[in-house]
């Protein structure tokens, strides 16, 4: 009989960390018993895990965005009773949160009603904190009773241990593709006709939310420096966090709005990665970025922040460009440097190689599989999780 593992997150709705578990839980339902929880809606991505046999379930009451402070209590009271009637049902081996609202929420139910293994993933760095103490002071406590605490990349590890947790307790697991996605093959003209985007036209894509710190001001910045006679366009796809409109008007100033289309939130990034010339993140801050690897996958030569775990994806020079954020001249050198196509396959050729030979799907399945086998049998963090 399969052992129970039960994982909390806000939603499935399109982000790092949602997209994560999309991939990674169908291939670890082979050997546990897998329910989702999530604190509000389901999520768009849902239905996808739930045809990938993998259980999801949801809160009566889910926190809705957009309401009053009172329907927010009632909406969080209603996923926290959800929460426990499931755990009490269900009593899982193993209970993993992903994401600080998952975590808060999440983790005080399951200890307080015996649950004996618990798992924190941190996806990103601790910025968040610095604007919500309440919320640095929740997870520091939190944090002494985890059984394991896992980090996507050096610098979140880096951030765990100064939030102080047990050198025994950290663990390190990178991000992965699901094996679909790596067989990614450039088309170069397959969608340019519909974008009507030139087909010489040097096309640059982005795949991130429209959130402030992600950085795509600073893109269209690095976008207006760049020689004019360089046919460049840009494709941004990701959800809209409310600064859309913004970004339009920056651009239309700066004379540029003509050459960058939006997309909004795409289920389907891999057909435009297929007509692209360069993938760029221009973050100020991540934990490792899963749109890193998707441009590898693509063989994009990659022009990136150097923020969290972009460093231990990209070999500067090699694979991609790194460059420090908030500089926007920096980001439009790269551009320029990537205009030469024969440097663009080179890197696109090397990038794949990398993305196959350090973070391979199966390599990051039996992390998770030696982990919660460690965890069960309560000799903790495995060897080959320790970060160095």
């Amino acid at each position: 009989m399969k052992s129970r593992l039960l994982f909390v997150i806000g939603s499935l709705d399109y982000g790092g960390a949602e997209r994560h578990l999309v991939r990674i839980l169908p291939g670890l339902a082979k050997t546990w018993d897998i329910t989702v929880f999530t604190l509000s809606h389901p999520g768009a991505q849902a239905d996808e895990l739930r045809a990938k046999g993998v259980k999801v379930r949801s809160s009566w009451l889910g926190p809705k965005k957009n309401t009053g402070r009172f329907y927010r209590s009632i909406r969080q009271l209603g996923a926290v009773s959800a929460l426990v009637c499931h755990l009490l049902v269900e009593r899982p081996k193993i209970v993993h949160y992903f994401l600080p609202q998952a975590y808060m929420i999440g983790a005080p139910c399951a200890l307080l009603l015996g649950i004996r293994t618990h798992v924190m993933s941190r996806r990103s760095r601790n910025f968040y904190q610095s604007k919500y103490l309440y919320v640095a002071k929740i997870e520091r406590v939190l944090h002494r009773f985890m059984t394991a605490v896992l980090g996507n990349s050096l610098e979140v590890i880096k951030d765990l241990r100064s939030e102080g947790v047990a050198e025994s307790k950290l663990g390190l697991i990178y991000n992965a593709l699901a094996p679909g996605e790596l067989a990614i093959a450039p088309d170069k003209n397959s969608r340019r006709d519909l974008l009507e985007l030139p087909n010489d036209a040097l096309v640059l894509v982005k795949v991130a939310n429209l959130i402030p710190y992600k950085g795509h001001r600073d893109l269209i910045d690095a976008l207006a420096l760049v020689d004019r006679n360089i046919p460049w366009h840009l494709l941004c796809i990701g959800g809209d966090s409310g600064i859309l409109g913004e970004l339009q008007a920056h651009a239309e100033k700066l004379g540029i709005s003509d050459r960058i289309v939006w997309l909004g939130r795409r289920a389907d990034v891999e057909r435009f990665l297929k007509i692209a010339d360069i993938g760029v993140l221009a973050s100020h801050e991540e934990g490792f970025s899963n749109s890193i690897l998707e441009y590898m996958a693509a063989q994009l030569p990659v022009i990136v922040t150097r923020v969290g775990g972009a460093a231990e994806a990209i070999k500067d020079g090699e694979t991609g460009i790194l460059v420090p954020p908030h500089n926007p001249p920096a980001l439009a050198e790269a551009i320029v440097r990537l205009a030469d196509p024969e440097i663009r396959r080179s890197m696109g050729k090397a990038g794949r190689e990398q993305l196959i030979s350090k973070f391979s799907y199966d390599k990051c399945i039996e992390n998770y599989e030696t982990l919660y086998r460690s965890l069960m049998s309560g000799q903790g963090i495995p060897p080959t999780l320790k970060h160095v």
